[in-house]
């Protein structure tokens, strides 16, 4: 799997300004790395969750399913790009984004 790349992506086009954030405090690759880790962790937790409800199921539609699910979750925790009243005013937060990533994900 290319998490890096699909986090990049997921940051370009649906958090710019996090990912401008992160670009110039030199965070970029780091945060990259981190939240990678983080979908990669996801990924795992959603196959095995997945493959126990259905050993029958196709191994490779689980771990596409799987990924989706997992995409999902990590574009649930990262902050918006606006405030909740639309105005965008409220500044994103990279030390509450970056402890999300560090966190463990709960054991099943």
């Amino acid at each position: 799997m290319h998490y890096k790349m699909i986090v990049h992506e997921l940051l370009q086009d649906q958090h710019p300004a996090l990912h401008e954030r992160l670009r110039k405090e030199r965070a970029l690759l780091q945060a990259m790395s981190d939240y990678a880790a983080c979908l990669k962790r996801h990924h795992e937790f959603w196959m095995d969750g997945l493959s126990a409800k259905r050993p029958e199921a196709d191994p490779i539609q689980i771990a596409s399913q799987a990924l989706e699910l997992a995409i999902l979750d990590l574009r649930d925790d990262l902050p918006s790009d606006s405030s909740p009243n639309g105005s965008g005013a409220e500044p994103l937060s990279l030390d509450a984004a970056m402890a999300y990533v560090r966190t463990p994900t709960p054991p099943a």
